[in-house]
C-alpha cells in the first residue's frame, strides 16, 4: 500500500479527522443553540448525524495520532476496510442530513418568508455539515483508494 498525503497515520491523515471532528461538532453546537430546533426532523437527524461523525472522527483522529507517535502507517488491510465502510456510510448520512436540513432552511428563507432569528444559525450549522461532509468524503475516497492499490 502507497504512502500518500491522507492515509491513516500521516499528519494530513490525522489534520483531515481533526476538521472532520469540529465541522461536525460546530454544526452541531449551531443548531442546538437555535431555540425550537427539535421541531423539525430534518433538524434533529442532523444532530444525530453529526454526533456519529464526531465520535467516529475522533476515534480515527486519536488512532492516527497514536500511529504519529509510534511513526508507524496504518495499512492492516483489515483496519482499512473497516475505515471504507466506516468513513463512507458516514459520509452518506453526513451528506443526506445536510441536504435535508438545507431543504427545510430554503423552504423558511425563501418559500415562506418565515425567517425568525434562527435562520442564520441553522444555515451555519448546514454550511459546517457540508464541510464536514467535503472532508469525510475526501477520507473516504483516501481510503477506497488505498484499499484497491494494497
Amino acid at each position: 500500500m502507497k504512502d500518500f498525503p491522507g492515509t491513516p497515520g500521516t499528519f494530513t491523515g490525522l489534520v483531515l479527522r481533526v476538521s472532520q471532528c469540529l465541522f461536525a461538532a460546530g454544526s452541531i453546537a449551531s443548531v442546538v443553540t437555535a431555540a425550537g430546533f427539535f421541531r423539525y426532523t430534518a433538524f434533529c437527524y442532523l444532530i444525530a448525524s453529526m454526533g456519529l461523525q464526531v465520535f467516529w472522527s475522533f476515534a480515527l483522529a486519536w488512532l492516527d495520532s497514536y500511529a504519529l507517535v509510534k511513526k508507524k502507517i496504518i495499512h492492516n488491510p483489515i483496519l482499512v476496510s473497516l475505515f471504507v465502510v466506516g468513513d463512507w456510510v458516514t459520509a452518506t448520512l453526513s451528506l443526506a442530513a445536510a441536504a435535508s436540513s438545507a431543504g427545510i432552511a430554503v423552504l423558511f428563507y425563501r418559500d415562506l418568508g418565515v425567517c425568525h432569528g434562527d435562520c442564520l444559525k441553522y444555515q451555519m450549522s448546514i454550511s459546517l455539515a457540508f464541510m464536514s461532509w467535503v472532508t469525510i468524503k475526501t477520507s473516504a475516497l483516501i481510503m477506497l483508494w488505498i484499499l484497491f492499490t494494497g
